[in-house]
């Protein structure tokens, strides 16, 4: 098994734990998450050629959202 599939079996044992600390740190997990495959996949649509408009229409959020957490540099 490798790091990530390790890390994604204990956030998901950690949802489903009645313990409100592991549940609240299986959250923050999520959010990093989260918050890393959209670098991920923002710096992806922008090589290919992306609008900053086509990357917001799709997270639901504004273009000066995504603009301005995302560009670094551009």
């Amino acid at each position: 098994m490798t790091i990530v599939q390790d890390e994604q079996n204990d956030i998901t044992t950690a949802v489903a734990d009645r313990d409100p600390a592991k549940g609240l740190a299986a959250v923050r997990a999520l959010r990093t998450l989260a918050d890393r495959l959209e670098d991920v996949q923002v710096a992806n649509a922008r090589q290919q050629g992306w609008s900053w408009q086509a990357i917001a229409d799709i997270l639901q959020v504004s273009r000066q959202a995504v603009h301005q957490k995302h560009s670094r540099g551009e």
